[in-house]
Protein backbone atom coordinates (compact mmCIF):
# COMPACT_ATOMS: atom_id res chain seq x y z
CA UNK A 1 0.00 0.00 0.00
CA UNK A 2 0.88 3.58 -0.91
CA UNK A 3 2.29 5.91 2.73
CA UNK A 4 3.09 9.32 2.25
CA UNK A 5 5.62 10.43 4.72
CA UNK A 6 4.53 12.68 7.27
CA UNK A 7 8.01 14.02 7.70
CA UNK A 8 9.28 14.79 3.57
CA UNK A 9 6.05 13.76 2.04
CA UNK A 10 7.69 10.81 -0.10
CA UNK A 11 5.53 8.32 -1.13
CA UNK A 12 6.49 4.92 -0.17
CA UNK A 13 5.33 1.54 -0.84
CA UNK A 14 4.78 -0.66 2.54
CA UNK A 15 3.45 -4.18 2.42
CA UNK A 16 0.37 -4.21 4.30
CA UNK A 17 0.09 -5.72 7.50
CA UNK A 18 -2.25 -6.64 10.89
CA UNK A 19 0.50 -4.68 12.77
CA UNK A 20 4.10 -2.99 12.36
CA UNK A 21 6.79 -3.32 14.77
CA UNK A 22 9.37 -0.94 11.94
CA UNK A 23 8.40 1.06 8.96
CA UNK A 24 10.68 3.72 7.66
CA UNK A 25 11.02 6.01 5.12
CA UNK A 26 12.93 5.05 1.89
CA UNK A 27 13.95 8.52 0.99
CA UNK A 28 14.56 10.31 4.82
CA UNK A 29 14.75 6.90 7.15
CA UNK A 30 12.28 8.78 9.55
CA UNK A 31 9.02 6.65 11.05
CA UNK A 32 6.45 6.03 8.94
CA UNK A 33 4.43 4.69 12.21
CA UNK A 34 4.56 8.64 13.40
CA UNK A 35 1.12 9.39 14.85
CA UNK A 36 0.72 12.92 15.10
CA UNK A 37 -1.36 14.91 13.36
CA UNK A 38 0.10 16.59 9.97
CA UNK A 39 -0.37 19.88 9.49
CA UNK A 40 -1.19 20.44 5.77
CA UNK A 41 -1.30 23.48 3.43
CA UNK A 42 -2.49 24.54 -0.14
CA UNK A 43 1.26 23.12 -0.88
CA UNK A 44 0.91 19.21 0.89
CA UNK A 45 -2.93 18.76 1.15
CA UNK A 46 -3.63 16.87 -2.53
CA UNK A 47 0.08 14.83 -2.10
CA UNK A 48 -0.99 13.57 1.33
CA UNK A 49 -4.67 12.95 0.08
CA UNK A 50 -4.16 11.52 -2.59
CA UNK A 51 -1.22 9.40 -2.28
CA UNK A 52 -2.43 7.51 1.01
CA UNK A 53 -4.24 4.51 0.32
CA UNK A 54 -5.34 4.59 3.99
CA UNK A 55 -8.11 6.99 4.91
CA UNK A 56 -6.96 10.46 5.99
CA UNK A 57 -8.87 12.35 8.75
CA UNK A 58 -8.45 16.08 8.12
CA UNK A 59 -9.55 18.70 11.26
CA UNK A 60 -10.17 22.03 9.62
CA UNK A 61 -9.89 24.23 12.38
CA UNK A 62 -8.83 27.62 14.13
CA UNK A 63 -7.24 28.75 16.82
CA UNK A 64 -10.05 31.16 18.58
CA UNK A 65 -11.93 28.81 18.17
CA UNK A 66 -12.45 26.97 21.36
CA UNK A 67 -14.68 23.36 20.66
CA UNK A 68 -11.64 23.24 18.03
CA UNK A 69 -8.74 23.75 21.32
CA UNK A 70 -11.26 21.23 23.34
CA UNK A 71 -11.31 18.38 20.60
CA UNK A 72 -6.95 18.63 19.60
CA UNK A 73 -6.04 16.30 22.51
CA UNK A 74 -9.02 13.95 21.42
CA UNK A 75 -7.95 14.14 17.98
CA UNK A 76 -4.01 13.46 18.87
CA UNK A 77 -5.39 10.38 21.53
CA UNK A 78 -7.44 9.02 18.87
CA UNK A 79 -4.29 9.07 16.04
CA UNK A 80 -2.01 7.09 18.10
CA UNK A 81 -4.92 4.14 17.69
CA UNK A 82 -3.82 4.10 14.09
CA UNK A 83 -0.55 3.76 13.02
CA UNK A 84 -0.36 2.92 9.16
CA UNK A 85 -4.23 2.36 9.91
CA UNK A 86 -5.17 5.84 9.45
CA UNK A 87 -3.74 9.48 8.92
CA UNK A 88 -4.87 12.34 11.05
CA UNK A 89 -4.11 15.81 9.62
CA UNK A 90 -4.74 19.11 10.59
CA UNK A 91 -5.82 22.14 8.43
CA UNK A 92 -5.92 25.81 10.21
CA UNK A 93 -8.98 27.34 8.45
CA UNK A 94 -7.37 31.13 9.59
CA UNK A 95 -4.31 30.43 7.03
CA UNK A 96 -5.10 28.31 4.75
CA UNK A 97 -8.72 29.93 3.85
CA UNK A 98 -8.23 28.67 0.02
CA UNK A 99 -8.91 24.99 1.62
CA UNK A 100 -11.83 26.23 3.64
CA UNK A 101 -13.60 27.40 0.76
CA UNK A 102 -12.72 24.51 -1.57
CA UNK A 103 -13.77 22.16 0.82
CA UNK A 104 -17.02 24.63 2.09
CA UNK A 105 -15.84 24.82 5.55
CA UNK A 106 -19.08 26.77 6.76
CA UNK A 107 -18.65 25.52 10.98
CA UNK A 108 -15.21 24.26 12.82
CA UNK A 109 -13.74 22.13 13.82
CA UNK A 110 -15.37 19.79 10.67
CA UNK A 111 -13.65 16.38 10.40
CA UNK A 112 -13.39 15.19 6.64
CA UNK A 113 -12.61 11.56 5.60
CA UNK A 114 -10.96 11.09 2.99
CA UNK A 115 -10.41 7.84 1.19
CA UNK A 116 -8.96 7.19 -2.23
CA UNK A 117 -8.27 10.88 -2.96
CA UNK A 118 -12.62 11.70 -2.50
CA UNK A 119 -14.33 12.79 0.83
CA UNK A 120 -16.09 10.02 2.07
CA UNK A 121 -17.76 11.57 5.05
CA UNK A 122 -17.84 14.78 7.11
CA UNK A 123 -18.34 15.39 10.78
CA UNK A 124 -19.28 19.02 11.93
CA UNK A 125 -18.70 19.80 15.42
CA UNK A 126 -16.21 18.82 18.40
CA UNK A 127 -15.85 15.05 18.83
CA UNK A 128 -14.49 13.10 21.94
CA UNK A 129 -11.91 10.34 21.04
CA UNK A 130 -13.73 7.62 20.96
CA UNK A 131 -15.97 9.03 18.25
CA UNK A 132 -12.82 10.23 16.34
CA UNK A 133 -11.69 6.27 16.88
CA UNK A 134 -14.99 5.03 15.51
CA UNK A 135 -14.89 7.31 12.32
CA UNK A 136 -11.17 6.51 11.88
CA UNK A 137 -12.25 2.49 12.24
CA UNK A 138 -15.10 2.59 9.76
CA UNK A 139 -12.75 3.37 6.90
CA UNK A 140 -9.29 2.16 7.87
CA UNK A 141 -8.48 -1.51 6.18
Amino acid sequence: MRIVCPHCLAVNNVPKKETYKKANCGKCKNSLLETKPMELNEGNFDTVVANNDIPVLVDFWAPWCGPCQMMAPNFERAAQEFPLKARFAKVNTENEQNLGARFGIRSIPTIIVFKDGREVDRVSGALDANALASLAAKYAN
